[in-house]
């Protein structure tokens, strides 16, 4: 099982075209896609037209579903982004923080675009899908 970031969600839900979505894809038709809450809310409340907000709810409904922040994980995710700001390292968005976090601590591989998550992998042990070198 995998959990992919809203950025290449993004990217997979308007065609493009990177070795993220094409991993993306493959993910999906072999079932080992997970779905995070705030990765769902981020994906939805980007969505303009009624048809297609309601049309991805529903495809992305039938993935597996972690809630990403609950009460345990608030100080852990509170460590980690003043540890990376420690070295020097800031992270732009607290849902990034929650984000990798969350897979952090449950072992699961983060696909993703976002350069925000690579102090995670270099310094707190994210493993990513695809790491672009």
């Amino acid at each position: 099982m995998i959990l992919v970031d809203t950025s290449v969600w993004i990217d997979y839900l308007n065609g493009v075209l990177s070795p993220q979505t094409d991993l993306l894809d493959s993910a999906i038709i072999e079932g080992t896609v997970a779905l995070g809450d705030i990765i769902f809310l981020e994906i939805l409340q980007g969505i303009k037209n009624d048809k297609e907000f309601e049309k991805t709810k529903r495809s992305l409904s039938t993935l597996e579903q972690h809630q990403l922040l609950g009460t345990d994980l608030v100080s852990k995710c509170a460590e980690n982004f003043r540890l990376l700001r420690k070295k020097g390292l800031t992270i732009r968005k607290t849902t990034d923080v929650i984000i990798a976090t969350f897979c952090i601590e449950n072992n699961l591989p983060l696909l993703f675009v976002d350069r925000d998550f690579k102090p995670f992998v270099t310094h707190l042990d994210l493993k990513p899908v695809y790491l672009r070198t």
